[in-house]
């Protein structure tokens, strides 16, 4: 059985290596696990900044994402925003990150001050954009433009 929670201190060494495979995996980027770990560590230190869910089957985390929120001004309201999404090998194909997804879109409905969803992907990244796809989600709307120091 798959149940979603909300990540605890105990699962921070776990979705730190996560992130280091992730960013391997999907863009080709050598992590720094050190300062991955301190920065996953933040979000737990200061909750203000978002939360972890994790993907557990079995007693074990077989996936995660971290979630943020962005005030919109547009909506009066805010906007989860998907991040860090990572499901182990062996899980994927097996509606992990659906689960992780339907639970945040549950909390948009359910919460008068929540208005959506959205994440950002590698354009390069076929697997995951399809998998969004297939969860109604678009991408025919905005382009993330970035500069990162």
């Amino acid at each position: 059985m798959l149940t979603i929670l909300q990540a605890v201190r105990e699962h921070i060494p776990v979705i730190a290596n996560w992130q280091v495979s992730m960013a391997h995996e999907s863009e080709g980027m050598k992590l720094d696990l050190p300062t991955v770990l301190k920065g996953v560590t933040k979000v737990f230190d200061e909750p203000h900044i978002g939360f972890y869910l994790v993907a557990v089957r079995d007693g074990a985390p077989v996936g995660c994402c971290l979630v943020l929120k962005e005030w919109s001004d547009w909506r009066n309201g805010y906007v989860l925003w998907i991040h860090s999404v990572y499901t182990l090998p062996s899980d994927r194909g097996q509606g992990v990150f659906k689960a992780i997804y339907n639970r945040l879109k549950n909390s948009v409905s359910d919460h008068d001050d929540l208005r959506g969803l959205r994440l950002y992907v590698d354009r390069n990244n076929k697997l995951a954009r399809q998998v969004y796809g297939k969860l109604g989600m678009s991408c025919d709307h905005y382009e993330l433009f970035e500069w990162m120091k």
